[in-house]
């Protein structure tokens, strides 16, 4: 039973009541009025008393529903959707759920997606209260992100319609939709119940040839304002509510030429950040195509400030299923995922769907320019060696690839590349040393890494392996090494064949991290092109210290 601390006598019995007659709506009803008049008497604390008790309510339809007379069920839905009401201005959560309230949950927007697009809802309103300024929301195509905007947009109209707020996007034909959306929620013949929350609102004028909705008294700058970016805004259009931006680019030809994400960084500053006022917040809502684009820029800009909050959503978790498997079969399973990864390249599948976007120009691995292996040649190899780039710091991988050496030929067989908990790490390496049989294995010694391979070759022995480890401190620059010693590894080194290896494994990690490396610009990760360099420079060495045993001449 919901615990509510208040000095309310009548709510308290009422509660103890509750605890003998759980089912029972009346009481239900008698709480929630209660409560009404706490909150119209503007005392704090009891929208989260509502919000609790509304979990309560919810326990208790599901217990009716179960074997309860409908009757009592249809009085208990009454009272979750007053609940609903008594928070909807106050809790963006709370407004979804009510505005579709009158439609059958299979075909409401919000409830089958909650247990994803809550969290988000749960940033928006951080957003609205100020508690930050600038919120970038990216998710994959068709989970939602939009429409989810749309909810906020009419939100937002209904607690302050006397500020303007300003929606930009990559086409005049998108603001359209958003623009006849907004409408239909307003509407108050319509499905959505935007005017019980808001009474004492409704739309005072429209313009659908420039996209505008004034809500409340007619204003010169017009409570929502749509527009496409680049159509010139200048003395048209303000922000001083909220300007959003929904998907600026268009579609890959910009994302692909860093010229156009360039120009179009230059239009979003003057076409559309110039029309913020002060203290205008700022939301984007997009999907990931490049490095340099808007989010992008902005993620540089703003890091490490607390006013401003950069969430993503992969596609896929870290066991690989799927993130928006809603209810109703609304969303994506896994196995729909999997279907679209496979029919897609890495670069387009990362951007789109993982929200990892990374630059074709200036890419040092190309997936299309490795050379791959399906099974290890028949004779005995030359050597089997191991390369380890020690992990440094908290997001940092420790990668190590086990090689086969055939002549010229180095097959990539195996390799660990894992930024979990060190101890665990160090476990997994040594047994990866031992189960390959490795022979020799080059431990990089900066940082921590001379004690790591101390310890990893004490854990080695105790498993019975015999590899022998070294280490080398590294002091060449990491980034003129990584591009370097690249011809080396496209060259000499074989990697397994896709169908040879889950994406999410260690080796689909040290491909995607391989083929994600840009020469222009930022990455998030190097371990792994700094380890196959590594990789080359060693075999090199090797190489040209090799001495051959011939014949006495005399």
């Amino acid at each position: 039973m919901v615990q509510i601390e208040t000095g309310d006598r009548e709510i308290q019995t009422a509660l103890q009541w509750l605890e003998r007659r759980p089912d029972d709506p009346q009481i239900y009803e008698d709480v929630l009025a209660m409560m009404y008049g706490h909150m119209q008497a503007g005392e704090d604390g009891w929208h989260q008393h509502n919000k609790a008790f509304r979990d309560e309510i919810n326990r208790a339809v599901r217990r009716v529903a179960a074997g309860g007379s409908f009757g009592s069920l249809e009085r208990l839905n009454a009272a979750w959707k007053k609940s609903l009401l008594m928070d909807a201005k106050v809790d963006f959560t709370a407004y979804c759920l009510y505005l579709e309230s009158a439609r059958a949950p299979q075909k409401q927007f919000f409830l089958p997606r909650m247990k994803v697009l809550g969290k988000i809802a749960e940033d928006l309103n951080d957003l609205a209260s100020g508690k930050i300024e600038l919120l970038t929301i990216s998710l994959p195509p068709g989970v939602g992100k939009s429409t989810l905007a749309i909810f906020y947009l009419t939100w937002l109209a209904g607690l302050n319609s006397e500020d303007p707020i300003l929606t930009g996007s990559h086409s005049a034909a998108f603001v359209r939709g958003v623009y006849e959306e907004c409408l239909r929620i307003f509407d108050p013949n319509g499905e959505y119940l935007w005017h019980d929350v808001f009474p004492e609102l409704g739309v005072s004028g429209t313009n659908a040839k420039d996209f505008r909705i004034d809500i409340g008294k007619r204003k010169r700058f017009e409570t929502l304002e749509f527009t496409s970016i680049g159509t010139g805004n200048a003395g048209l259009y303000r922000a001083k509510q909220l300007l959003f931006c929904d998907d600026l680019i268009s579609g890959i030809e910009v994302a692909l030429s860093k010229d156009r994400l360039d120009k179009l960084w230059e239009t979003y500053t003057t076409d559309l950040r110039q029309r913020k006022m002060d203290g205008c917040k700022e939301l984007h809502i997009a999907t990931r195509w490049s490095i340099h684009d808007v989010i992008g820029r902005l993620e540089r800009q703003y890091e490490g400030d607390d006013k401003a909050r950069f969430i993503v959503i992969p596609a896929l978790n870290n066991k690989d299923e799927s993130n928006f498997d809603y209810l109703y079969g609304v969303g994506f399973t896994t196995k729909a995922y999997h279907e679209q990864r496979d029919i897609m390249d890495n670069a387009n599948w990362s951007a789109l769907y993982m929200n990892e976007p990374f630059e074709r120009e200036g890419q040092l691995y190309n997936e299309e320019e490795l050379r791959r292996f399906f099974e290890l040649p028949e004779t005995e190899p030359d050597a089997i060696v191991a390369i380890c780039d020690t992990k440094n710091k908290g997001s940092d991988y420790e990668f190590m690839p086990v090689a086969v050496i055939y002549g010229a030929d180095w097959y990539i067989v195996d390799c660990i590349c894992d930024n979990g908990d060190p101890g665990v790490v160090e476990e997994r390496v040594a047994n990866a040393l031992v189960k390959n049989n490795v022979q020799v294995a080059e431990f990089e010694s900066n940082s921590a890494g001379w004690h790591i391979a101390e310890k990893v070759q004490g854990r080695v022995k105790q498993l019975g392996g015999l590899t022998k480890i070294t280490t080398r401190y590294t002091t060449a620059n990491k980034e003129t090494k990584i591009i370097v010693n690249s011809p080396a590894v496209k060259q000499h080194c074989l990697f397994l064949d896709k169908s040879k290896f889950a994406v999410n494994s260690d080796y689909g990690r040290m491909m995607n991290f391989l083929t994600s490396y840009t020469m222009t610009g930022r990455n998030k990760h190097d371990d792994v092109v700094d380890g196959m360099a590594m990789l080359a420079l060693y075999m090199q060495n090797s190489v040209q210290r090799r001495v051959e045993v011939i014949a006495r001449p005399w």
